[in-house]
């Protein structure tokens, strides 16, 4: 009974959550620096924010399993 007990304690967070973050960070301050630019790239600019929603889904479906 114990053993099951502290099995249901055990963290859900992961290291690998840093570097999601991290990577989501990264690719915000691409996507900005991108969007200043006087010159635009479109197809950057359009890849980029694609890869910020997933990102972005994937921290906050993360963030809900840490919270339960």
């Amino acid at each position: 009974m114990l053993l099951a007990e502290g099995a249901e304690a055990v963290s859900k967070f992961h290291t690998f959550d840093i570097f999601m973050i991290l990577f989501t960070i990264l690719i915000l301050i691409g996507v900005v620096r991108l969007i200043t630019q006087p010159v635009k790239n479109l197809f950057a600019i359009g890849f980029g924010v694609v890869s910020l929603l997933v990102f972005l889904y994937s921290d906050y479906a993360m963030v809900l399993g840490w919270i339960g």
